[in-house]
C-alpha cells in the first residue's frame, strides 16, 4: 500500500506518492489557492491524479496526509488559522476524507519534517531529535522516543519566537527581538542591509543595496560562499546567533540529534561549523556532558511531503 503526502504551502501545494520506505513515486505541485473552497478542489486535484499513478503500477493508496503551514488543533483535525492560507476554522480532515473517500491525516509542517527526518532521514535512530528549519522564519519539530511532541494545545515548540535580545530587531509576531530575527534567511539580510550601511567596504552586496533592493538571505549566502568579505562577516553572525540558539534548545530539550533545515541549510558549509563552536562554548556545562550532533538535514524541502505520508501510514496502516 501507498500513502500520498501533501504539502499545503502559502505559494504551492506539494504532493506525492511515497512507499514504506519514504521513497517518492511520482509528484505533483499546484498553485495554492486565495479561497477555502479552491484549496479543497485542488487537493481533490493533486491525489486524484496520484491515485492515478499508484494504479498505473498497480498499487493501492492506503491514506493521505496533509502538512499545512498554520495552526493545527491539538486532535489534528482542523486548521484554525494560517498566515498565507484562506482556511479559517474549518474542519479539513472530516471534509477531505468526504471527498476523497479515504483516510486522512493532517499535521504542521515543521512536524511532518522532523517527522520526516526521524524516520527516513539526518535523524534516523535518534532517541531525542530537533529539527531547526531556517527559512524566513524558523521552523522547529521535536521527536521523543519516536512520537512527535506537540505541547497541550499543538503549537510547540516556537523555537523561533524565543527572545533572545530584548527590545531588539521588530518580529512580525508582535515582540521584539525574537530569534528568528537574527537566525534565519530573513536575518541574513537584514543584517547585510545594517552592515552594508555602515561600512564603505566593497561587496558585491552594496550594487543590489544603493538600488533600494533589500538584500536577501540568498544574496548573502551565495557571495559569502563566493568568498566576499562583508557577506562572511554576515554569515559569522548568523553562525553565533544559531549556535546560541543551538545552546538553549540543548539546555530545555537535550536532544542527541538536532537536524538543521530549511532553505538556509543549504549553504550549511559557509556557517555551520563555526555554530557548533557556539553552542558548545555557550550550553550550560559543556565541558561535562555529551552534546548533540548537529547535522544538516537531508530531505530537503520533500520533507514535509514525506512527513506527511509517513504519518498517515503510520495512523491508517500501522508503522511498518
Amino acid at each position: 500500500m501507498l500513502t500520498i503526502g501533501v504539502d499545503v504551502g502559502g505559494t504551492t501545494a506539494k504532493a506525492a506518492l511515497v512507499d514504506a520506505d519514504g521513497t517518492l513515486l511520482a509528484t505533483r505541485v499546484a498553485v495554492t489557492p486565495r479561497t477555502a473552497a479552491e484549496l479543497d478542489d485542488t487537493l481533490d486535484h493533486l491525489v486524484t491524479h496520484l491515485e492515478g499513478e499508484a494504479r498505473e503500477r498497480d498499487r493501492e493508496v492506503a491514506a493521505v496526509g496533509l502538512a499545512v503551514a498554520g495552526f493545527v488543533d491539538p486532535q489534528r483535525r482542523s486548521v484554525s488559522f494560517g498566515a498565507h492560507l484562506p482556511w479559517r476554522d474549518e474542519p479539513v480532515v472530516d471534509r477531505a476524507a468526504k471527498r476523497l473517500g479515504l483516510p486522512v491525516t493532517l499535521e504542521h509542517d515543521a512536524n511532518a519534517a522532523g517527522l520526516a527526518e526521524h524516520r527516513v532521514g539526518a535523524a534516523a535512530g535518534a532517541r531525542v531529535a530537533v529539527l531547526v528549519a531556517l527559512g524566513t522564519g524558523i521552523g522547529a519539530a521535536l521527536v521523543v522516543d519516536g512520537e512527535v511532541f506537540r505541547g497541550a494545545y499543538g503549537v510547540a515548540p516556537e523555537l523561533g519566537h524565543l527572545v533572545v535580545v530584548p527590545g531588539g530587531r521588530p518580529c512580525p509576531c508582535g515582540k521584539r527581538g525574537c530569534l528568528e530575527r537574527y537566525c534565519s534567511g530573513t536575518a541574513l539580510g537584514a543584517g547585510a542591509d545594517e552592515l552594508v550601511a555602515a561600512s564603505e567596504d566593497f561587496s558585491v552586496l552594496r550594487a543590489s543595496w544603493e538600488r533600494g533592493l533589500p538584500l536577501t538571505g540568498r544574496e548573502v549566502a551565495h557571495a559569502a560562499a563566493a568568498g566576499d568579505a562583508l557577506a562572511r562577516r554576515v554569515m559569522a553572525d548568523f553562525a553565533v546567533w544559531l549556535g546560541r540558539g543551538l545552546a538553549l534548545v540543548a539546555d530545555v530539550f537535550d536532544p542527541d540529534v538536532v537536524v538543521i533545515g530549511g532553505e538556509v541549510s543549504a549553504s550549511a558549509a559557509t556557517f555551520l561549523d563555526d555554530a557548533r563552536a557556539t553552542y558548545a562554548a555557550e550550553v550550560t556545562g559543556g565541558e561535562h556532558r555529551r552534546l548533540a550532533d548537529v547535522r544538516p538535514a537531508v530531505l530537503g524541502g520533500d520533507a514535509g511531503m514525506i512527513g506527511a505520508a509517513l504519518d498517515a501510514r503510520e495512523r491508517a496502516v500501522g508503522r511498518s
